[in-house]
């Protein structure tokens, strides 16, 4: 057979073959990365509760009209803005026992990661509160209103809407970036394949499994985010 119809008859069958072998491996390694899935998500949700509250406080702090509060969670969220998430990892599982407070590996890691993105929602949330009207303001605040009435009936659920999409963001973000707390010895993910990889040598199908993966879980949250956000648009 000339070397060139060899060569293509070997493409041909090499191909189904290499398609088989990753399917054979994708279903012995599934549900052990599943195992990783799952902490992934707990993880990610837990920190997302954190960096939810703290990011709305730090903002509220921000928009308060007192000047030492202010200027003490502008500096706050530009501190732990600017150091590196990973950093925060070590801060909350190595630091923290030191003074007494001793945390699992899983709790330092959503407390590090929902502390470091709650810098950024912050922002989120500042934006979203500045967008709304300087009239609404007023015309509460002629209502009798109290700032905490107005904040809680006026002010956040228009903020909300201009805060959805950069919120959506940080929330995908968040999900890819738990993978860091693999180097607190979390076992999401991430850390799951890698265990995985370093036993088997099947790197190709693993990591390639693990990227289906995140990607089945980014997706389909960004898909729902931006379908509310076009509900919420539409009724405005």
């Amino acid at each position: 057979m000339p070397r060139g119809l060899a060569g293509a008859a070997h493409s041909q069958t090499g191909f189904p073959k290499m398609f088989q072998s990753f399917f054979s491996d994708a279903q012995e390694f599934f549900p052990v990365l599943m195992q990783g899935v799952m902490t992934t998500i707990a993880i990610t949700a837990a920190a997302l509760v954190i960096a939810t509250a703290l990011g709305l406080f730090w903002a509220l702090l921000r928009v308060s009209g007192i000047a030492p509060l202010s200027h003490a969670s502008r500096i706050l969220t530009n501190l732990i803005r600017g150091v590196p998430i990973i950093v925060v990892l070590f801060y909350m599982y190595f630091v923290l026992p030191e003074a007494g407070v001793s945390l699992t590996a899983f709790q330092a890691g959503a407390l590090g990661l929902g502390v470091a993105y709650s810098s950024y929602m912050s922002e989120v949330f500042r934006a979203g509160i500045d967008a709304v009207d300087l009239g609404q303001f007023e015309a509460a605040q002629s209502l009798g209103m109290s700032r905490a009435k107005l904040m809680r009936r006026v002010v956040l659920p228009q903020a909300f809407k201009v805060a959805l999409p950069p919120y959506g963001n940080n929330v995908v973000m968040m999900l890819k970036d738990s993978s860091q707390t693999a180097v607190i010895t979390v076992v999401e993910l991430s850390m799951q394949s890698k265990l995985i990889a370093s036993a088997t040598f099947k790197s190709a199908t693993i990591f390639t499994l693990v990227a289906l993966m995140y990607l089945a879980m980014s997706l389909p949250m960004m898909y729902f985010i931006g379908k509310l956000e076009r509900r919420l648009g539409r009724r405005q």
